[in-house]
Parts: structure tokens; C-alpha cells; sequence
């Protein structure tokens, strides 16, 4: 009986969890046939302008046309010229496009209006040319008599004495030109259009860097002009080797990008990659370099920062030189640094510029700091709620003394000062500059002693916050200052609920989870994790004459940086 019982048993077991393949299945074969009547094909993101179309010998069609890409009518900034170009004693139609506050007026009158309006000798001969050219195989010197008339090539060679202009064969291409600041020239009977770089838009000057404060190092900081920051790195890397390509995101906006990398140092594959998640971004618009970064992130769901923002030029160039690729982006001040690791993370510009025992004394804070502010109020509540054996008899009774008048438990105190003292920061910032230090100030004191003084908080509470709130700002990434920040309140609700064990918990899921990410390929945690050869490049910095090699995760082209003996004039200069 008990043998049937437990075969009957079983048997329902079994039947419960066996699976039982299906005879019959219930979907279609997608048709693969068009579909004709589909009006739903919306969300797919399309140019503005789907085809190319090609300038007309009419100027008076390239006109009309230009009227109603521009609104003309209606925008009281896009400035249209008409004129009569004088070439070979002939008049021909002409009108010039520009946007008024983007192009320089007073070089339009003197490279474009004036040689191509006034008559001269160069716009008035109409005799055969004589070519003289030398033959490149005897040297001699051959002179030929050109009597076919070009015109697009005589206003390009001859008539327009301006260094940047270059020929036009489609509207598209003229629209994006003249909205960045340069000037369209149309002349009747010529299919093509004359396109100058005179942009004259107001920029603002150098300055030094708001956010990354040095004392021994470089005042200059990124401006949001793209050209300007491109000629501030050619000119700290000076070398012909640097490669500036430029490429434009967002269907509609357009926006100008800079991919920067020195081709004899940098990895070639490395290369590629950020070339192909840089052109391979459907999207609208991007008008920072902020957006750009979140859209070419290995790891888009996570917030740990995977490149390195900085708006030093003098950065920049040192990150060009170990190897790495820089990204600008026009209007932005700050640039994209990748790929990028913890240690450069905790690195500031000024380690470089003083003395190797220094630069180490202020990473031991900083890697001191990272703790205090990802651990200690954790800390705080896993000790004051599961683990008052390990504070001191005498500071444990002052701890609950001064907790007698307080109503709230350890953790709701803790998170009650820590967002206080978010607000505080985030106040301080909004606010008008002249009053926010005095905001912060007026706020952590008045309200601290406030607090303590109606009970609704103890004088330790305050300190620990206090303590983690100046860790925090010795932090030198903006970005990973944040997500420590945002990653210390799961701390705080780790220590309350399991003490010292929730807390080794959430660093163990922490660390396995920043083994597995990497930036561009190069592991987050690297030279360590996994461990390589890490060629005097780990978290410490060595003497500068000892760093002779780049790092390895990078496989540059060119691993060594220095030779054997790098202060030759201690050898008698050999």
C-alpha cells in the first residue's frame, strides 16, 4: 500500500513538471512580400533632405530654390546679394547667401564683392593666357597659350583672392556650409557653387579651467569653438602625425565632431571602433559632448563613467601621446578622452607636473577619500546597529547620550543628513555664484546647529556626513564622484538591513561587476584585473625618467616613450 501510494506520488510529480512537446504551433511565416498600403513606417528616423540634388545653370532656379529652403521671406537673418560678376569684359548674374552673425561681413566685401564687382585688369583682360609650366622629367621650362575660356576656373583661380573656397555640386552640401558660418556664391550658367570659410560668429576667448583648478600647470581651457580647440592640441602635441578627422552626428542638427589620434602611436583597431560607433548613430541631434558619450558607452545601462571628460587642452595632448583618442565636439568645452580606466578616474592633471612622492601622497588621499565616501555612513549604521561591540565602551556611551533625545532610528537620521546635505550642494550650485558659498555655509551651519539643537538629529550624524561630504569633493572625476555619491545610499540601506555582511555583499557584487566591464575594449580594472606587465604604469606613479614605456592595455603602435637612459647628460650626453 505504501509502495502504490508512493508510486502514485511520483507518477503526479512527474506528470507536473514533464515536458510534452507540442504537435501543433500556433504563428505564421512573415510575408516577405512589400507591402504597399503601410503608413506606419514613421518612427524610422530619415534626413531632412533624401536626395541630392544638383545645382542649376539657371541662377535664377538656384535662387527661387534657396528662397524656400531659407524662408527668406520670413528669416530676417539669412542675407541674399545680388550682383553682375565682370570676367573676360562679360557681365553674368550673380548673388552671394550668407546668415548674417555667423559670417564676417567685412571679408564678404573684400574677397568676394570687391574683386568680382569692380572692374580691373584681372577681371578685364581678354586675351589668350600663356601657361608656362616646367617639365618635371629635363627641368625646362614649357610655355602654352590657352585660349579655351573656363569660367568657373578663372573666377576660381583668378578673381577670388581668398584661401579657403572650394566648388559646390549640390544644394545639400551648400546648405551645410552656409549654416555653418560660410558664404555661397552662385554665378549664372555655371552648374556649381563657389563656397568660402569666412565665418565671423562671436566666440568667447580662452580661459582657464572652470573645473579642473591646477597650481603648476597650464591656465588654457577648451572654448565651445571646434576649430579653436583643434589648433590648441596641434599646437601642445606638434607633430605632423596628428590626425584630425571631422565628422558631423544628428540628422537635423549636424553637429561637427573631431575624432583626434596620432597615427604612428595609437592602436588602429582602437581607431575603427570609435569611428564606427561614432558614424553609426541614429539620432536627431546631439549638442554636447555629454550625449555623445552616453550613446557610444560599452555598458549603456550602467552609470560608471567609461571615458574621461576633461576641459584641459594640456590633458588632452597627454592623453594623444600615451596613445588613447580625444573626441571634440563643437559647442561643447569639454572633450571625450577613451578608452579609460579607474586609475585615470583617480588621476588629476597636477600629478604630473610635481614630484612622484607628491603625486602619491595625493593619490593614498584620494583612494582614501573613494572609501570614506562610498563606505563610512554604511559603516556608521552597520556599527551603531548590529555591531556596537567594536566601538569603545567610553564612545559608545557618548553616542547614546547623545542619541537619548533623539526620536528617529540611526538609518532614517543618516539618510535625512545625507539629503539634506544634497540639497545644500545642489542649491549652492544653482544659485547666483556671488551668494552660493554663502548659501552652503549659512545652510550646513544653521541648519546643522538647528538640528542638533531640536533633537531631531545627534552631533555624530552630523559629523560623519560632514566627513563623507569633503571626501566626496577630493575626488577629481566629476563622474565618478557622482556615482559614488549614488552609490553610497544603497550602502547606507545595505548596512541597516545586514550590517558588516550586507556591506561585504554589495562589495562583492560591486567588484565582479566592474571586473566585467570594460571601455573600448580595454578592461575597467586594468593593469590588474586581469593582470598584465604593467610597464610602471599601475595606481602609483615611478620617477618620469623611469616611465619607459606606454601602458599595456592600449597595444600602441609605438610602446616605448623614453630611452634606456633618458637624462643622457648624467652619461656625458650619450
Amino acid at each position: 500500500m505504501f509502495n502504490s501510494n508512493n508510486n502514485s506520488l511520483f507518477n503526479s510529480i512527474v506528470n507536473i513538471f514533464k515536458y510534452t512537446p507540442k504537435t501543433k504551433y500556433n504563428f505564421s511565416l512573415p510575408n516577405n512580400q512589400p507591402e504597399t498600403n503601410n503608413t506606419d513606417n514613421n518612427d524610422e528616423l530619415k534626413p531632412l533632405e533624401n536626395i541630392k540634388q544638383e545645382i542649376y545653370p539657371s541662377v535664377s532656379v538656384n535662387l527661387e530654390y534657396l528662397n524656400v529652403k531659407y524662408n527668406s521671406l520670413i528669416n530676417s537673418d539669412i542675407k541674399i546679394r545680388k550682383f553682375n560678376v565682370i570676367a573676360r569684359g562679360k557681365s553674368y548674374n550673380a548673388f552671394i547667401l550668407y546668415i548674417d552673425g555667423m559670417s564676417d561681413t567685412k571679408s564678404i566685401n573684400r574677397f568676394i564683392l570687391h574683386p568680382l564687382m569692380l572692374r580691373n585688369r584681372a577681371n578685364t583682360f581678354d586675351k589668350s593666357e600663356e601657361v608656362v609650366s616646367t617639365n618635371s622629367k629635363d627641368n625646362s621650362i614649357n610655355v602654352k597659350k590657352v585660349d579655351k575660356f573656363d569660367l568657373s576656373e578663372y573666377i576660381y583661380s583668378s578673381l577670388i583672392p581668398q584661401n579657403d573656397i572650394k566648388k559646390v555640386k549640390n544644394f545639400e552640401e551648400v546648405i551645410d556650409n552656409v549654416n555653418a558660418g560660410e558664404c555661397a556664391l552662385f554665378v549664372d550658367t555655371l552648374p556649381i557653387c563657389f563656397v568660402s570659410d569666412l565665418k565671423g560668429f562671436e566666440k568667447r576667448s580662452i580661459q582657464p579651467p572652470i573645473n579642473e583648478v591646477v597650481i603648476r600647470g597650464s591656465q588654457e581651457g577648451f572654448v565651445e569653438s571646434l576649430g579653436t580647440n583643434r589648433t590648441m592640441l596641434r599646437r601642445l602635441v606638434n607633430n605632423e602625425n596628428l590626425v584630425i578627422e571631422s565628422t558631423t552626428v544628428g540628422v537635423v542638427s549636424k553637429t561637427k565632431c573631431a575624432i583626434c589620434y596620432i597615427k604612428d602611436i595609437a592602436n588602429e583597431g582602437l581607431v575603427s571602433e570609435v569611428k564606427y560607433r561614432i558614424n553609426n548613430l541614429n539620432i536627431d541631434y546631439i549638442v554636447s559632448s555629454g550625449q555623445l558619450e552616453q550613446l557610444i558607452k560599452d555598458n549603456d545601462k550602467s552609470s560608471i563613467p567609461e571615458t574621461i571628460a576633461t576641459e584641459r587642452p594640456d590633458n588632452a595632448a597627454t592623453f594623444l601621446l600615451e596613445g588613447r583618442i580625444v573626441i571634440l565636439v563643437n559647442g561643447s568645452p569639454t572633450c571625450l578622452v577613451l578608452p579609460c580606466t579607474v586609475i585615470d578616474l583617480l588621476t588629476s592633471s597636477e600629478d604630473r607636473n610635481i614630484n612622484y612622492k607628491f603625486s602619491n601622497l595625493l593619490k593614498i588621499v584620494r583612494a582614501l577619500a573613494v572609501l570614506i565616501t562610498l563606505l563610512l555612513p554604511g559603516l556608521y549604521v552597520a556599527i551603531t546597529s548590529f555591531h556596537e561591540e567594536l566601538i569603545p565602551t567610553e564612545l559608545l556611551f557618548s553616542i547614546v547620550a547623545a542619541r537619548t533625545s533623539v526620536p528617529f532610528s540611526v538609518v532614517f537620521e543618516i539618510l535625512l543628513m545625507e539629503i539634506s546635505f544634497e540639497l545644500i550642494r545642489e542649491a549652492g550650485i544653482r544659485v547666483p555664484s556671488p551668494i552660493g558659498s554663502t548659501m552652503g555655509i549659512v545652510g550646513a551651519l544653521v541648519l546643522g546647529d538647528a538640528a542638533v539643537s531640536a533633537s531631531i538629529v545627534s552631533p555624530i550624524s552630523i559629523i560623519i556626513v560632514a566627513i563623507t561630504g569633503l571626501a566626496s569633493f577630493a575626488i577629481p572625476n566629476f563622474s565618478l564622484e557622482f556615482q559614488l555619491r549614488l552609490a553610497r545610499f544603497v550602502f547606507i540601506i545595505l548596512g541597516a538591513v545586514s550590517g558588516f555582511l550586507g556591506i561585504s555583499l554589495g562589495l562583492f557584487i560591486c567588484l565582479a561587476l566592474i571586473c566585467n566591464y570594460k571601455s573600448f575594449g580595454v578592461s575597467y580594472l586594468a593593469p590588474y584585473v586581469p593582470l598584465t606587465k604593467i610597464n610602471n604604469e599601475g595606481y602609483f606613479v615611478h620617477p618620469i625618467w623611469k616611465r619607459e614605456k606606454r601602458i599595456d592595455e592600449l597595444n600602441t603602435n609605438r610602446v616605448k616613450k623614453e630611452g634606456n637612459i633618458s637624462m643622457t647628460w648624467k652619461q656625458g650626453g650619450k
